[in-house]
């Protein structure tokens, strides 16, 4: 073995004196580097995207949803929180009442259509408290002073601001024309703006108190449902069907990856071109390296068959010629790692790449360095880089020694 690498590294050295054979070599070992750089980029940025999206979507959402079927209104009370509890267990993180419906949120001469949801704060499991960018967390009912939570981009929208009151219009009927008498409406002072990092929710969703929503949409002492959280997201899937046929009729349960479906399904149809990229990326590589290692070895045939009198035999000399291959899978690996994750560092520190909020849900790339990416693309890179060494090592074992040692 000492032999083989002994030879290797002379033979290294001189590739690296040879302009052309350092030239050739450089480029199969960028080839390698910028194939490992796309794959890791690509699949850090599309995890940023999916964990992102999911937190921000489950933290303003929960991970469950229980309410009447076709928008039908249930009971709240304890008995029911109970039963709901029962079928969780210890699974179960928080639960919390809403009543929503949509609403016409109206201030000056502006006019918006939002969800109005209406929450008790005291049970609020959701990130909306810790999201509050202008004002404070005040959801209260009182007479004289009901208060509303807004959105940022809505806000701007209406051109509303801490203190200002807006009237929100409430449709108890679908019936055209509106009938006066199923129109109601209720003024509520704007106490807090808030920013979930998607725009187009922070246009479509406001909050207000549960009694108010109860009031304003004459739900009288019922609710639209309770949002489950739970300690493993993951499960949420499993507790919704669970929900669904253990509770019955009229009750329904939806998971946050099923009531947004559309938007999962779009970051997963982003990583459907991983593979075809992958493909594209591999034979770009495999043709670098072993044109690189054919032309070593036509460079190197005169010193093959020097080694072949010497004694070296098939086995030596293939072994010499995958570990150059190994060799530029390596370096190229090591130099795609480290230009990958500085590239990714300064993208997560600096924000150099900006997107637009209204197309992709967040209004920055979102980037997740995980250790596994990394390790996936690397064991690939070099899987490649001596999978397809072997047909150039095997062509150099097999000269023919007095052939080679007459060629020049």
């Amino acid at each position: 073995m000492k032999f083989i690498f002994l030879i290797l590294k002379k033979f290294l050295r001189l590739q690296k004196e040879s302009k052309f054979l350092s030239t050739i070599t450089f480029i199969s070992i960028f080839g390698v580097a910028l194939g490992v750089i796309i794959l890791e980029i690509a699949l850090s940025v599309l995890n940023g995207f999916e964990r992102e999206i999911e937190n921000r979507l489950v933290g303003f959402n929960l991970h469950l949803i229980v309410e009447g079927y076709e928008s039908q209104l249930v009971d709240f009370n304890q008995n029911e929180l109970k039963r709901i509890e029962s079928y969780i267990g210890n699974d179960l993180a928080g639960i919390s009442p809403f009543a929503g419906q949509l609403a016409l949120l109206k201030f000056k001469r502006f006019k918006e259509g939002v969800y109005l949801k209406g929450i008790l704060p005291q049970n609020d499991y959701s990130t909306l408290r810790t999201s509050i960018i202008q004002g404070s967390y005040l959801i209260r009912d009182d007479e004289d002073y009901p208060t509303i939570i807004i959105g940022k981009k809505l806000a701007r929208k209406i051109d509303a601001d801490i203190g200002d009151t807006l009237t929100a219009f409430s449709l108890q009927s679908f019936v055209m024309p509106v009938d006066i008498d199923h129109l109601k409406l209720k003024k509520f002072v704007v106490t807090g703006i808030y920013e979930s990092g998607m725009a187009e929710y922070d246009d479509a969703n406001a909050f207000i108190h549960l009694k108010s929503a109860q009031e304003l949409f004459g739900f009288e002492d019922k609710i639209s449902g309770y949002e489950i959280k739970l300690k493993n997201p993951q499960n949420a899937d499993y507790y919704s069907i669970k929900l669904t046929s253990g509770l019955g009729y009229p009750y329904y349960s939806k998971s946050i990856f099923q009531m947004y479906r559309n938007i999962f399904n779009w970051i997963e149809l982003q990583k459907k071109p991983i593979p075809v990229v992958l493909a594209l990326i591999t034979i770009v590589a495999i043709f670098n390296i072993i044109s690189t290692l054919l032309i070593f070895v036509m460079d190197k045939t005169n010193s093959i068959g020097i080694l072949r009198t010497l004694g070296a035999n098939h086995k030596q000399i293939k072994s010499i010629f995958l570990l150059n291959g190994f060799v530029i899978g390596l370096i190229g690996t090591v130099s795609g790692n480290l230009i990958a994750l500085i590239l990714l560092f300064i993208q997560k520190e600096f924000d150099v790449v900006k997107i637009p909020e209204g197309v992709y849900f967040l209004d920055k790339v979102p980037i997740s360095i995980e250790a596994g990416n990394f390790f996936l693309v690397s064991v690939i890179s070099l899987f490649i880089a001596i999978t397809f060494s072997y047909l150039p090592a095997k062509f150099a074992s097999k000269i023919d020694i007095v052939k080679s040692i007459k060629f020049s």
